[in-house]
């Protein structure tokens, strides 16, 4: 690994980081172009390489809402269980796919990603809910069956999914956004976990890369945090912003991809 790479692995795992700062949740699915067309692993290599960076961002993210006590651990740990073996196939049949195939596919993502983020974030209105005796029969099933399905988009594309995630938790409990956040983080951990294991057996995992991106989204992360309390009310203007990047990114991303079979 050359120090070029090096450095481009740090100054990507900034901009992810600072954008998860600033914005939140949906950050995260800069990972991999950033990976493939930056610093420049192959399709598959970028993938599992920026799975690694995801599990190790929401786990040291995750501590900090374990200590503010916002996660529904009953709950968040019956969706990530669900979603781990989703992401256990997804990731098996992302491997099988031509690799600017599926770079092709991730693009299209972005964009859908990217008019998601337009969207207010519908809150639940059940602070209390719990996964009790009494709740197991309303929640275990959409927990599971939303878990699997958002575990194995994840899975398949190398991504945290938080952005599915939360809204999953939402209409499956109706627990608050804060808490759907919190819990969420659970899942992306695991997914993300799931996932760099999967394409770590395969061998497309370069460690040296995932660490430097790591480091970089820490320094990056705390640079968002800072940022988005200075510019707190213009927090909306920052998501129309970052999802028009998304979606820019995006296109390139799909057109690049459909280009390489022309």
């Amino acid at each position: 690994m050359t120090v070029a790479i090096g450095i481009l692995s740090v100054f990507s795992g900034g901009i992810v980081g600072l954008s998860l700062g600033l914005i939140g949740g949906g950050g995260s699915i800069l990972a991999v172009p950033l990976m493939a067309y930056l610093v420049g692993l192959p399709p598959h290599a970028a993938i599992g390489t920026s799975a690694v960076a995801v599990a190790a961002s929401a786990l040291i993210n995750l501590g900090g809402h374990a200590r503010a006590g916002t996660v529904k651990w009953p709950c968040a740990i019956v969706f990530a269980v669900s979603g781990v073996a989703g992401a256990a196939i997804g990731a098996q049949i992302g491997k099988r796919v031509d690799g600017q195939a599926l770079l092709s596919a991730f693009g299209v993502l972005m964009i859908v990603v990217a008019g998601l983020m337009l969207r207010p974030r519908r809150a639940g209105h059940d602070p209390r809910v719990r996964l009790t005796r009494a709740s197991v029969r309303r929640l275990l099933p959409p927990l599971g069956a939303t878990g699997l399905a958002v575990g194995a988009l994840s899975g398949f594309f190398g991504i945290g999914g938080g952005f599915l995630i939360v809204p999953g938790l939402i209409s499956a409990t109706a627990m608050p956004l804060l808490n759907a956040i919190g819990s969420s983080l659970v899942s992306v951990a695991a997914f993300g976990a799931t996932t760099a294991v999967s394409y770590a057996a395969s061998g497309f995992i370069v460690w040296r890369i995932a660490g430097l991106f790591v480091l970089g989204g820490l320094a990056g992360g705390y640079a968002g945090i800072e940022a988005a309390k200075a510019l707190a009310g213009r927090k909306r203007m920052l998501e129309i912003v970052f999802s028009a990047v998304v979606a820019i990114v995006g296109l390139y991303v799909t057109v690049r991809g459909l280009l390489s079979f022309i």
